[in-house]
């Protein structure tokens, strides 16, 4: 099921409407959806390179836009439709002790789900199940997700074609082992 679900939105990049078919996958992606926005940015941008910052642009504000419907799931609907959605994603077990820690780091969280490879639908309804300050979660996804989209337009728009196999399997990568140093980092200058 998510080969054709992949298969699809890879189709949709080719659409006359593709600005607006990402505008929904990013926004669906944010809460509910499992095939992140960047699969329909890479070949967007490469058809048309001088659209790579409107293409990330879209997915940017799309993709906040439906962090704000995940943060609405876990605040007002956490037990119905939040709860069954992590439950699916095999985050069941750890929902309760996750959720007395998560506002202690909510700011790192946000910001390490919206930049990796994590799911971020599930930081963003554990946001709004927790109660996080909309403002800190508003801000954290914007940098976070600007980062990620961002990062992979000006890449594409640099080096086209060539760069698409990095960004693909490796720029994930990249982006986790940049945020374990980053709490690396905070953690020597804090501890030692």
């Amino acid at each position: 099921m998510i080969r054709s679900l992949y298969d699809w939105v890879l189709g949709l990049a080719n659409h006359p409407r593709a600005l607006w078919a990402l505008a929904f996958i990013a926004f669906i992606e944010s809460s509910v959806f499992p095939i992140p926005p960047d699969i329909m940015m890479i070949p967007m941008i490469l058809a048309r390179p001088s659209r790579a910052w409107l293409i990330a642009g879209v997915a940017l504000v799309a993709s906040v836009a439906g962090g704000l419907l995940g943060y609405a799931i876990g605040a007002f609907a956490f037990e119905t439709i939040g709860a069954p959605i992590l439950a699916s994603l095999g985050k069941a077990d750890a929902m309760a002790e996750f959720s007395t820690r998560f506002n202690d780091m909510g700011f790192w969280a946000v910001l390490t789900a919206g930049v990796t490879p994590f799911p971020y639908k599930v930081i963003t309804i554990m946001s709004g199940w927790t109660a996080m300050p909309l403002g800190t979660f508003i801000a954290t996804s914007i940098l976070a997700r600007a980062l990620r989209f961002f990062i992979v337009a000006a890449l594409l728009w640099k080096y086209g074609a060539p760069i698409r196999d990095f960004i693909e399997r490796r720029l994930p990568l990249m982006f986790t082992l940049a945020v374990v140093l980053l709490f690396g980092g905070f953690f020597a200058v804090r501890y030692l």
